[in-house]
């Protein structure tokens, strides 16, 4: 195995990039091409880049580690944990550990730490990174970061809403049907087109900014440009979709969701302060559950957070790790004690 190191992304065709991302384990939108160049462009065009190349003896690439100087000394993951739900080495499926193995002998002499959040919890990069770590003189440690919900979808929307708690089950037959009585005007719609998603980013900007304190702040001038660029570049691979409530006054709740590998996943999302007492974001999100139902999604993935309406659907948390891999620390003997 030979370990390359460039100082930019683009030292990796696009097209060799996506290709590798499709034969890993799990290859989300996180850490595509485009996901990762938009990302880089955005928020690390200052910043030092090393991208991580491996190839076995043949040159095949087996695996990607793109890496940024976050601070003096610590490397992190492309991407960025505050907008990225997964991220992750990028690998051939089958081929992590040896891959990693080539990384850790490749830096062993570095001081360097690598910091890396927001990993799969069934990754190797989580599973057996401490052991490939110590067998090259390194320290890898590894702490639950957080949880995404995920729903397991069944063949039938109506098999769904069965298989939920009398009370969840309740409590979204009340809420949609509230919404029906008192905004019957309101309809649920969505837009795929990279121009369509274009046209009406304007309405998300505008529904996120109102429906959370510090929701503004979060999406400034930046982070909105980011958001247009990655999210109708991904539109139009047909892995992006915005979804709004819409009423003759204006929508009053939209999602951004994002697709691959047979799961629809919840990105973000914004509401009117002014009609929450109907709960649009809960009806609407039943909308979009149904609909990929309808469509054979095998996952719905609310990504990282565990806030409360996503329980009113009762998925199943998956943690994601953060990983953190150098030298170990020096022993510092006990004072009065002889080692």
């Amino acid at each position: 195995m030979k370990v390359e190191v460039h100082d930019r992304l683009e030292a990796v065709e696009p097209a060799a990039w996506d290709q590798l991302v499709g034969a890993a384990r799990f290859g989300s939108p996180f850490l595509s091409w485009t996901w990762q160049s938009e990302w880089a462009r955005a928020f690390a065009a200052d910043r030092r880049l090393e991208i991580r190349r491996v190839e076995d003896g043949s040159g095949q690439t087996v695996a990607l580690l793109p890496l940024y100087e976050a601070e003096p000394g610590v490397l992190s993951a492309v991407g960025g944990a505050d907008v990225s739900d997964y991220l992750d080495l990028i690998a051939v499926e089958g081929r992590e550990e040896e891959a990693w193995m080539s990384l850790l002998q490749a830096r062993a002499a570095e001081r360097a730490v690598w910091d890396l959040h927001a990993v799969p919890g069934a990754s190797p990069t989580a599973t057996a990174l401490p052991q490939l770590a110590q067998a090259c003189g390194l320290e890898a440690t590894v702490a639950v970061e957080e949880r995404c919900p995920v729903l397991t979808l069944p063949a039938t929307w109506e098999a769904y809403v069965a298989s939920l708690s009398g009370k969840h089950r309740h409590e979204l037959g009340r809420k949609t049907r509230r919404l029906e009585r008192e905004a019957p005007d309101a309809l649920p719609s969505w837009a795929a087109r990279p121009a369509d998603v274009q046209a009406r980013l304007g309405d998300f900007f505008d529904l996120h900014r109102r429906s959370r304190a510090g929701k503004a702040r979060f999406m400034d001038a930046s982070m909105e440009g980011f958001f247009r660029s990655a999210v109708t570049a991904l539109a139009e691979r047909g892995g992006a979709r915005l979804w709004f409530l819409d009423t003759a006054s204006g929508p009053i709740a939209s999602f951004i969701t994002l697709e691959w590998d047979e799961t629809v996943g919840l990105y973000n999302s914004g509401f009117l302060p002014d009609r929450a007492a109907l709960s649009p974001g809960v009806v609407l999100l039943g909308h979009l559950i149904r609909d990929a139902i309808e469509r054979g999604k095998r996952r719905f993935d609310f990504l990282r957070g565990e806030e409360r309406y996503k329980h009113e659907f009762e998925p199943v948390p998956e943690p994601v790790y953060h990983v953190r891999i150098g030298r170990p620390e020096p022993h510092v003997p006990v004072a009065g004690h002889l080692q």
